[in-house]
């Protein structure tokens, strides 16, 4: 699903009007050259299963997004109407299982977490979803759209291999995670929203890496907070930065170069999705709002000069809702 990454000179660079790279010309990685790497149900109607209040299962899926996934909630509500459900349940199960890993006190509980929703996939695709509000919505979503099973089963699996407190080896190794989840997650979208297209798949590929690599650098406090760190080795030993230099929250020029580093790879899969946007579906657009907040955190970071500890960093942006609606008006991502 991935297409290779290109060199890309600073002077070139745009996030929105200001380049990402502003004052930091010295620096290489944006020109750096990297390579990146339906079944047939019967039985149980989902039109029995629908409608309001249906075991108020669509409301806690809205519920459960608006409280744990903002953004992706917003983003939803601008789908067609006829899709919105089925992507409120999609993002729904995410959530779910995002929440696996933070939840836990022990790794047993969370496979056991994850052995159940492997079985509740199962018995969503022979038509008998248990008695969960997020299984339950997931399944009318699978009825309708006729769901690709493998990539809810590869959201599963990777989030699973995930729940070991291990920091990423290399930013390879990041973006094979971000694959198996956040673009898996676009890819049914894509279904959801009956697009079958191979230029919308490899935007949707380089899309879900940027989202991957933004999260890992959002959470960062978060993680640090808790004694964690999971920033790519290789771009932390490349600056000799070590785990200790994040736990103590330095500010040192060599910190601010390895989270300048990854920024950097997040925005080069953003400006390679977009460079074949005349290729993909209208459609498909869509599906992939969530480059506006991927934008915005980037631009953000940029302004604070590589700062992963500011707290502007951590505030909501109230304007975020009307930028997501410009840009689905404009037919844009």
């Amino acid at each position: 699903m991935a297409a290779s990454a290109q060199g890309l000179a600073c002077g070139q660079l745009r996030l929105g009007t200001a380049g990402l790279c502003c004052g930091r010309q010295s620096r290489g990685l944006y020109a750096r050259v990297r390579r990146l790497p339906g079944p047939e149900v019967s039985g149980r109607s989902v039109a029995a299963a629908s409608g309001p209040g249906a075991w108020g299962t669509d409301s806690y899926c809205l519920e459960l997004l608006r409280k744990r996934d903002y953004e992706g909630y917003l983003c939803s509500l601008l789908l067609p109407a006829e899709s919105r459900s089925s992507a409120f349940a999609l993002r729904a199960f995410n959530v779910e299982l995002a929440q696996v890993k933070d939840s836990i006190s022990e790794k047993t509980i969370g496979l056991m977490r994850m052995q159940f929703w492997k079985k509740t996939v199962e018995d969503i695709y022979c038509d008998n979803p248990p008695h969960q509000p997020v299984a339950i919505e997931l399944w009318k979503a699978v009825k309708r759209h006729n769901l690709t099973k493998r990539w809810l089963m590869n959201i599963i699996d990777e989030r699973e291999k995930n729940l070991d407190d291990k920091a990423y080896r290399n930013i390879k190794e990041l973006e094979n995670y971000a694959e198996n989840t956040q673009c898996s997650l676009l890819y049914l979208t894509l279904e959801i929203l009956g697009i079958k297209d191979l230029h919308a798949d490899h935007a949707a590929s380089h899309i879900g890496k940027a989202q991957g690599i933004v999260t890992c650098l959002r959470a960062t406090p978060y993680h640090v907070s808790r004694r964690k760190v999971f920033l790519p080795m290789d771009i932390c030993m490349l600056h000799g930065v070590s785990q200790e230099d994040f736990l103590r929250r330095n500010q040192h020029k060599n910190v601010r170069d390895v989270i300048y580093d990854i920024a950097s790879q997040a925005h080069l899969h953003l400006k390679h999705a977009r460079s074949f946007h005349k290729s993909v579906p209208v459609k498909a657009f869509p599906a992939f709002l969530q480059t506006v907040s991927l934008e915005d955190f980037l631009m953000k970071i940029q302004r604070v000069d590589f700062d992963i500890f500011h707290p502007s960093l951590q505030q909501k942006n109230s304007l975020l809702p009307l930028y997501l609606y410009i840009q689905s008006w404009r037919k844009i991502y």
